[in-house]
């Protein structure tokens, strides 16, 4: 039987895991997920772990709804308010991109700035701002927060333990910073999926998620692999038309509650 092993959400992009035992499935995806985003003080263009491999050292953490909790090792922590949806706007890029969102003030973008040793600022996406998701993947009215291109990502547990097999070490999952992880399946089951059912919650499999460099960073220190596994050995396999695929973008088609251990079942 398969069944949802692992659950995570990331509420700084590119900032560290947190763990779920339960999660509400909002319009933008898992509640609270990716709704903090880096971007560069002078161009707005947002800032992520490919370009600053000490963002993963970053946690942001909801505390309440209207306040989060930055850290980092050798930092003092940071209490922040959350913004208002239309306070102090500022313009940002993500991918192709442009839009208008909340900054979180001087105290979070100094913080920022001394970590990571360049000028930053933070910004947060209220649901009232939140980007429109591609319609040659979604329908109108599909929507994301700062998330690369889709709401949600998940990885069979099976297919981590192949890639591992062939790249001869373990490898962590929060490489590939999923949302949900599937037991029970065989490697890639997931590749053929396009309907599946969570507990009272259909998803729609829309499309395979190409990997980047950061699936070399260790999770955990921020350490590049010297041998630029894994995706030297996924290269070899899963790579089509010069992108390298693992994993599958969902976009799940209602609100509700997910669990650990909820029955997965596969629709279509």
């Amino acid at each position: 039987m398969l069944s949802l092993s692992g659950l995570y959400r990331y509420p700084l992009k590119s900032g560290r895991a947190e763990p779920m035992p339960t999660a509400r499935l909002d319009q933008l995806g898992l509640s609270g997920d990716r709704r903090w985003m880096v971007v560069d003080a002078q161009s707005g263009r947002f800032l992520t772990q490919r370009l600053l491999a000490p963002m993963t050292q970053i946690t942001l953490q909801w505390q309440t709804p209207d306040q989060v909790l930055l850290s980092a090792p050798g930092m003092p922590a940071l209490t922040i308010e959350v913004p208002a949806a239309d306070a102090a706007l500022r313009g940002v890029i993500i991918w192709s991109d442009s839009l208008r969102v909340p900054d979180a003030g001087d105290d979070a973008a100094n913080w920022l700035s001394d970590l990571l040793g360049r000028p930053c600022r933070l910004v947060y996406q209220p649901t009232e701002r939140a980007r429109q998701v591609d319609t040659g993947y979604a329908q109108v009215g599909d929507q994301v927060a700062f998330s690369d291109g889709f709401p949600l990502l998940l990885i069979g547990q099976a297919s981590l333990e192949d890639l591992s097999s062939r790249v001869g070490r373990p490898l962590e999952m929060l490489r590939f910073r999923p949302n949900l992880v599937v037991a029970g399946a065989t490697p890639y089951a997931e590749d053929d999926w396009k309907r599946i059912r969570i507990g009272a919650v259909e998803f729609r499999v829309v499309k395979g998620c190409s990997r980047c460099i950061i699936t070399t960073l260790d999770p955990q220190t921020g350490e590049r692999s010297a041998d630029r596994e894994p995706l030297a050995t996924l290269r070899g396999y899963r790579e089509r038309e010069g992108q390298v695929y693992f994993g599958q973008n969902l976009i799940a088609s209602g609100e509700g509650e997910l669990a650990l251990g909820m029955p997965v079942e596969v629709l279509e």
